[in-house]
């Protein structure tokens, strides 16, 4: 049975179309439930009643279209229109990064009190939003609804891989007090293959910060493994090949770059550290992998700067990649353009492309329109995020685009020998 064959629908409503609530809305929708989606931006929502989605989401497009088409999806302006009638509500509106790096709950608070006179009795309310914890409480108390129950259901989605980390998950996370409620929206995952754990809303809450906590934790941990080859005359790949062979380990998110970031990582773990801190407890050591990052961003720079011979006052350079990751066009807290403005800031000239994001936020960059534009006259060429098309760049191209021959591989994606072979300098990271 596929999972658009499963009997057993549900009426939900989505609140927020961002990038967390598009993708609940039509992967619920691709269940089998009949989602309703709402928005406060008209435009957007037309868009989105066309099939028109606003970011780039491998695969997601294309279930939005079929959902709508199946009359299982749509979408409405306002929260007011969306929730009446629904016996789930899942919020999934922003949670932005105060000045003391805590999550604000504004948009949370203010979208419980909308809906509030309008939910139907027994309704549940799901928290979706990455939120600190005691939100399910805050909700709670925004709503004054006590015929309303308030669950927490964290989302565990990669950007760039969210469609398959939704329907094929590593695992299903919901917090209740009730026990009835949280056993209702488990089985909206009905025809999803992952061990579900019911819990209490204070770890369900908790669970989404450490678990980021932990991944950028790992890249942090490559990262200093990397700095430590490259004093040492080793190898990072090898040696973290070898590490993750070990079963308690593993390879993932063992992989040294440009550092971390993303519309996560950053928010998430000061957030972290921020909860640890509200009950008592300095998170030292999340602090340290925050700053292993940081220093990860001036190292790079260091290798460009050496490359162009220590001074990058009017020197040319190539950035490729402005997205913080491959498969997005997200340039949230991107380590590709905190990397680039340092590099302005250093007295650079900077061009660069990027596969999908067309516009640089930093002012006075150049964005070409592929690859060799962007290297066209450089001295040095630094490739920051890992799109596939970089792999296999003409290095002979190249060769006759740049004005100078170095090469800083951010992201470890050349094959080094060729790279020297056709007369280019090359610095990876943590290999020589």
């Amino acid at each position: 049975m596929s999972v658009t064959e499963i009997k057993s629908t549900s009426r939900i409503a989505v609140v927020g179309t961002g990038y967390v609530g598009l993708t609940t809305g039509a992967c619920f929708a691709e269940l089998g439930h009949d989602v309703l989606c709402a928005d406060i931006v008209p435009e957007k929502v037309e868009s989105l009643k066309q099939g028109v989605i606003p970011i780039h989401e491998d695969g997601l497009e294309s279930i939005v279209q079929e959902n709508i088409k199946a009359g299982r999806l749509d979408f409405v302006l306002g929260a007011e229109n969306a929730v009446k009638g629904r016996e789930f509500i899942y919020l999934c509106v922003p949670t932005p990064q105060g000045a003391d790096g805590r999550a604000d709950l504004s948009f949370v608070e203010a979208a419980a009190r909308e809906i509030a006179p309008h939910l139907e009795r027994g309704a549940v309310v799901v928290n979706k939003s990455t939120v600190p914890v005691g939100s399910t409480l805050l909700v709670e108390r925004a709503m004054g609804r006590p015929d309303v129950h308030v669950v927490s259901n964290p989302e565990f989605l990669r950007e760039g891989s969210a469609v398959g980390d939704f329907l094929n998950p590593d695992r299903v996370v919901i917090g209740a007090d009730d026990r009835g409620a949280a056993s209702r929206v488990a089985a909206l995952y009905l025809g999803v293959r992952a061990p579900i754990l019911i819990t209490d809303p204070a770890s369900a809450e908790t669970c989404k910060y450490a678990a980021n906590a932990f991944l950028a934790t790992k890249i942090s941990f490559a990262n200093a493994v990397a700095a430590v080859c490259e004093a040492a005359g080793a190898d990072v790949a090898d040696v973290l090949m070898g590490i993750g062979y070990d079963s308690r380990i593993g390879h993932h998110f063992l992989k040294p770059g440009p550092g971390w970031g993303g519309s996560c990582f950053p928010k998430d773990t000061k957030a972290m550290i921020g909860i640890a801190a509200d009950a008592g407890y300095d998170f030292a050591f999340l602090r340290g992998v925050i700053e292993v990052n940081n220093e990860q961003f001036d190292r790079v720079v260091d290798k460009v700067r050496m490359a162009a011979g220590g001074d990058l006052a009017g020197v040319k350079v190539g950035v490729l990649g402005l997205t913080f990751k491959a498969g997005t066009d997200d340039l949230r807290d991107s380590p590709s353009i905190e990397i680039t403005q340092r590099l302005v800031d250093a007295g650079a000239v900077v061009s660069a492309y990027d596969p999908v994001a067309k516009e640089c936020p930093i002012e006075g960059v150049t964005v070409a329109g592929d690859a060799y534009a962007a290297a066209e006259g450089t001295e040095v060429l630094a490739i920051l995020t890992e799109w596939e098309e970089f792999k296999f760049l003409d290095l002979d191209k190249l060769a006759e685009s740049m004005s100078g021959k170095a090469i800083v591989d951010g992201r470890n994606l050349l094959d080094r020998g060729a790279v020297r072979r056709r007369g280019f300098s090359y610095q990876g990271i943590g290999r020589s």
